[in-house]
């Protein structure tokens, strides 16, 4: 199955919100204003859904969710669609997507992290449509720091373009900002020095593949069933092979270490060239590490395994496309991920 890419957004073209996962809660209205005024101002047109109710833990029923998600996905006049951000409990869709109304549908992409990796990344290997992980609409009125680029960048993006991030070497040492308090908060905090850091040993990375991956918590409960088929799709892209990315939300080393040793065993990482591991907060415990628990699991790959990527839940965000080309350099001084859309 060939990866087929969205067409480049250009302005006039319609952005679809919706809230697959959580939604939004009054408190926070605000905030989801000054993100939509911010793609209104790239000259989009953008369209609010109705499952947007930040009062539970999920925005509507389940059934709900999925048809809203589903009709924007497949509606020619939205061109892409953007949570405001990921939340709990996605996975209670995946049973009522319509993945045969979406594959036949022209592409439109899919933006988000966090839970969003439960639709976005079965939507990659079932559809074979380019997602992309790394933003949410309430991280968008922030500045892009130098080296990265945005999702608004990679949207508007030609066929075939391909695009390098350098990671700034500096991150956000904890916490989040108070949106109910600044709703127009624009400048990460980045109050941290840090380079990526290969754990599996030591010397120069420079590897190829196709990316595809997620957040850890999310899809460690997709491994073993049809949505989370990296073997598959690996085939479809032979000789290629992947490049796996996991970046865990907030559970401790020792719960991220018990779930990538299931994905491992269920083949998640089977035709993995090299995996990238997202740069996180969450808790190491008395008797491991978070770095630690990655290479317990994912030591007997003996592949390259390269940590502190900018791709998760710690700022800023680097922007990864499920399904692009993508090649990773890591040496002493420089370290770098170029993706190509094609």
């Amino acid at each position: 199955m060939p990866v087929r890419y969205p067409r480049p957004l250009r302005p006039g073209d319609r952005v679809g919100v919706t809230s697959p996962s959580s939604g939004v809660p009054g408190e926070l209205h605000e905030r989801l204003a000054v993100a939509v005024r911010d793609v209104e101002a790239r000259g989009y047109e953008v369209v609010v859904g109705r499952c947007m109710d930040g009062s539970g833990h999920v925005s509507a029923p389940a059934a709900d969710r999925a048809a809203e998600l589903t009709a924007m996905l497949t509606d020619p006049g939205i061109r892409a669609v953007v949570p405001p951000w990921g939340g709990e409990t996605a996975i209670d869709l995946l049973p009522l997507i319509d993945w045969e109304a979406v594959r036949a549908a022209e592409p439109t992409w899919l933006v988000g992290y966090s839970d969003m990796s439960t639709v976005m990344t079965p939507l990659t290997l079932l559809t074979g449509v380019a997602t992309l992980h790394g933003n949410n609409l309430m991280d968008t009125p922030y500045g892009t720091p130098e080296g990265l680029v945005s999702w608004f960048d990679i949207v508007a993006a030609p066929p075939g373009h391909r695009f390098t991030q350098i990671p700034p070497e500096r991150h956000r040492a904890s916490g989040w900002d108070d949106w109910a308090k600044h709703p127009d908060a624009r400048t990460f905090t980045l109050d941290i020095p840090g380079r990526w850091t290969r754990l599996d040993g030591s010397g120069d990375v420079d590897v190829e593949g196709r990316l595809i991956g997620g957040c850890v918590e999310m899809l460690c409960n997709l491994t073993g069933t049809p949505y989370l088929d990296t073997s598959a799709f690996a085939r479809a892209h032979a000789p290629e092979g992947l490049l796996v990315y996991v970046e865990a939300a907030g559970d401790d080393a020792l719960a991220i270490c018990r779930y990538l040793h299931g994905m491992r065993m269920a083949g998640f990482f089977d035709a993995a060239n090299a995996v990238l591991v997202g740069r996180t907060s969450a808790a190491d415990t008395a008797s491991l590490t978070q770095h630690q628990a990655v290479l317990d699991a994912l030591g007997p790959l003996n592949v390259p395994i390269v940590a502190d990527v900018e791709c998760g839940h710690v700022p800023p965000y680097l922007p990864l496309v499920n399904g692009a080309r993508c090649r990773v350099v890591h040496t002493a001084t420089r370290s770098e991920v170029t993706q190509t859309l094609a």
